[in-house]
């Protein structure tokens, strides 16, 4: 045992030490959420009680965040609160969706089930969001690789050529001059140039995080042929999959709405939901809502018309998230694949443009020499 732990005393920190952590302590990930949701389930499964399980998983956080709120939750369940409502005090590392499966799990006294099925939930998302991440990591390095390389001739190999071409100025093609023009202007005013890049990166990050931004990018996302189905497939595996997994354990069609609600990231998609909460508010069926809907596709309808009239909307909703997760990852992998060639395509037009206007210069200086 540490000596620390053995004296009851903690050692004396250097000054600014804590300031110092603090302002580079990591954020609360996926991953804290996950590792506490598995090592709390396997406690209570063991016998262990929620207020010694929480105490005892405080030790084993490293992040200092976690382990605060760890011991918050702590506290709340041993002056009497119910664990969802000590949940809700911390939004930043537990979802809606999280915090109303727990509510369940208290009324039906199934929580191991409940937690064991938000760490499967968590993985998957997680595992959708490296496929995502892979898929396009290559494209984007190919994509900065070639940007640097261009930016990298323009500053550092076309000067050499400018006194070279001086004396056939009105005869040089229209894509050396305009690349020599690009070329001044990047060495003689970089820092003007970066301070525009700036300035247009922050104007159009604002723009983005705008109400009306946002809803055009929402939009975007659903109407650009190519990138909507990538998207649609994204939201449906979301909303489908909260929404299965909530219904499942027992939660109120309206909880289990709200809930996906916070998940999906998209306006188009969260007034769907909106008009979903209406329409089963005032009788109707929860499918005949999205059956309706252009966000969902064909097959998607079927089964969630079937599913509800058989009595079995819940695992229907999980069998078409776990389909169409299946099915985004070969689309992101086609998609991958089918981006390297275009990338590469692309750099070679762009080599050749570049070598094309420093040797067609000097094939008229080689005829005007002779």
């Amino acid at each position: 045992m540490p000596l620390t732990e053995q004296s009851g005393a903690a050692p004396e920190k250097p000054p600014g030490l804590s300031l110092n952590i603090t302002l580079f302590e990591p954020p609360i990930t996926a991953e804290d959420r996950m590792f506490f949701t598995e090592q709390l389930a396997l406690l209570l499964d063991t016998g262990t009680s929620l207020h010694k399980s929480l105490n005892a998983l405080q030790a084993q956080m490293a992040n200092r965040k976690v382990r605060a709120i760890l011991a918050d939750l702590a506290a709340q369940v041993e002056k009497g609160s119910a664990f969802s409502q000590a949940l809700e005090q911390h939004p930043e590392m537990f979802p809606v969706s999280y915090i109303k499966l727990v509510k369940a799990s208290e009324a039906g006294g199934f929580m191991v089930k409940v937690l064991e099925e938000l760490l499967a939930m968590d993985e998957k998302q997680q595992q959708l969001k490296g496929t995502i991440t892979s898929a396009m990591t290559y494209p984007a390095f190919l994509l900065v690789f070639s940007l640097a390389v261009v930016v990298f001739v323009m500053v550092f190999v076309f000067p050499k050529f400018a006194d070279i071409f001086a004396s056939i100025q009105d005869q040089l093609p229209s894509t050396t001059i305009v690349l020599m023009a690009t070329s001044d202007l990047l060495r003689q005013h970089w820092l003007l140039v970066c301070i525009g890049l700036v300035l247009v990166g922050g104007g159009l990050i604002g723009w983005a995080r705008s109400a009306a931004g946002a809803a055009m990018l929402d939009l975007w996302k659903l109407k650009i042929p190519g990138v909507r189905r990538i998207y649609r497939q994204i939201y449906l595996v979301q909303l489908m999959r909260v929404l299965g997994l909530s219904l499942a354990n027992g939660v109120s069609v309206k909880d289990a709405l709200q809930a996906s609600s916070e998940v999906v990231a998209n306006l188009a998609y969260r007034d769907l939901i909106r008009r979903a909460e209406i329409g089963v508010r005032e009788g109707g069926r929860l499918s005949d809502v999205f059956c309706q809907s252009e966000h969902i596709p064909d097959l998607a309808r079927q089964m969630l018309a079937t599913g509800e009239e058989a009595g079995s909307l819940a695992r229907v909703m999980n069998r078409i998230a776990d389909y169409y997760a299946k099915e985004l990852t070969k689309l992101l992998n086609s998609v991958s694949k089918l981006a390297e060639p275009i990338m590469l395509v692309v750099m070679g037009l762009v080599v050749g443009i570049i070598v094309s206007s420093l040797i067609l210069p000097i094939f008229k200086l080689s005829s005007v020499a002779m």
